[in-house]
């Protein structure tokens, strides 16, 4: 008796011609139909990897200010855009953080890799606002009341794409509704710091706390923000 055949696995690149591991395609084809800068044209993107983000190799014609054109290459890495909150109790002068290992700063001179941040997370399929609400809860147990959109920023523009969405928010003790920590099954092991503004702003300054979203939006608390008036 002759034996079924067995199912065809699809044949392509994962990726781009098939499904990869979190289920997309045409990974290929981002920047291609970019026309808003007459002095950009693309001409080619390879994936290179996507294990879980991606990273590409795009080839571009560029025109420089004398009208001369040169080809160029640029890795990009692509992890998604995400939204940070910095929480703020005025009346008791305190900001509410997250402290967690960071392997990749680690691995660049941290002596520890344990990092002192504003929660945030990536925005996957959610609205800015409903995702920087779910990641408060997750990460610090805090209900969020109302936000306050800050500014957006580009955090690393010479090789990653995420725009980055910062709020803020008041918080009292009550908006402390669960326990934080993370979500363990995404192997997060968060630790909830709270901290005296002055403190706070201080350690930005003097380098205990070294993350590019949390000093920014610790300045703009000091400058603009919710403690310009108590400095």
């Amino acid at each position: 008796m002759t034996e079924p055949d067995a199912p065809s696995s699809p044949t392509g690149v994962p990726g781009i011609d098939v499904p990869d591991a979190r289920g997309r395609t045409g990974l290929d084809r981002a920047g291609r139909h970019l026309t808003g800068n007459p002095d950009v044209v693309v001409r080619d993107v390879e994936l290179l990897a996507s294990a879980w983000y991606v990273l590409r190799r795009t080839t571009f014609d560029y025109r420089h200010a004398d009208g001369t054109w040169s080809r160029q290459q640029r890795e990009t890495y692509d992890r998604g855009n995400g939204a940070t909150i910095l929480l703020y109790d005025v009346d008791r002068g305190t900001v509410l953080v997250t402290r967690q290992f960071r392997y990749p700063v680690y691995v660049n001179g941290h002596p520890d890799g344990m990092m002192l941040e504003t929660a945030a997370g990536l925005l996957d399929d959610d609205a800015p606002d409903a995702a920087i609400r779910r990641e408060t809860a997750e990460e610090l147990g805090v209900t969020v009341g109302e936000l306050e959109r800050v500014f957006d920023v580009y955090t690393s523009p010479g090789s990653v794409t995420e725009r980055l969405h910062c709020y803020a928010a008041g918080y009292t003790p009550a908006a402390r509704t669960g326990a934080g920590g993370g979500v363990a099954d995404e192997g997060e092991d968060i630790t909830v710091v709270e901290l005296p503004f002055a403190e706070a702003l201080d350690m930005a300054h003097d380098g205990r706390i070294v993350d590019a979203k949390t000093i920014m939006l610790l300045q703009w608390a000091a400058l603009r923000g919710p403690f310009r008036a108590v400095r």
